[in-house]
């Protein structure tokens, strides 16, 4: 039986940044997603920002996911996440989605969660945690979040429709409807 890990992130796990930033990359071609490139640098400052939850299998990084704030707070966005090939299909992302969802629930009770997706089982997973799909217009309005998306090799889409839509689905976790 493996040794599975799903811990929020620590300065001890800034050392994996590159390897989450290579495995984000490598999904991104392999799969042709929807996936943004995220630098090392971005992915060490969520992790020391306390925003960050990564799993280990056997004590190697098997998958990641992130959390940005935006607006003041008034959403977070779940982000990057990903699960190293060879440890996919054993609930790893759903595993690792929901300890970014309880991270983003603890932190900042009162705000919306959103993500973008292009996967269906990210779709199934949001939707088992409580996310509904949504229009881009429900999502935040902070350009800084928006610009996020121009390393997508599915950026002229959304440019197209002036981000009325794209391939992604947006989905959004309202705590103000589940109380």
């Amino acid at each position: 039986m493996a040794d599975i890990k799903i811990i929020r992130a620590s300065k001890d796990d800034v050392k994996y940044a590159q390897a989450v930033s290579d495995m984000i990359d490598e999904a991104a071609k392999s799969k042709n997603s929807g996936l943004a490139h995220r630098t090392p640098e971005y992915i060490t400052e969520k992790i020391l920002e306390g925003k960050a939850v990564i799993a280990f299998v056997d004590g190697e990084v098997a998958g990641f996911c992130y959390i940005a704030t935006w607006q003041n707070d008034e959403f977070i966005s779940h982000s990057g996440l990903i699960v190293n090939p060879k440890f996919r299909g054993h609930g790893l992302a759903k595993a690792i989605k929901k300890e970014c969802f309880l991270l983003s629930r603890d932190r900042f009770p009162n705000a919306k969660i959103f993500g973008l997706t292009t996967s269906a089982a990210v779709m199934k997973i949001n939707t088992e945690l409580g996310y509904a799909p949504v229009a881009f217009s429900a999502l935040t309005t902070d350009e800084e979040f928006w610009k996020g998306c121009e390393t997508c090799a599915n950026f002229d889409i959304l440019q197209r429709t002036k981000r009325f839509n794209c391939l992604c689905t947006g989905m959004l976790f309202d705590p103000e409807e589940k109380k």
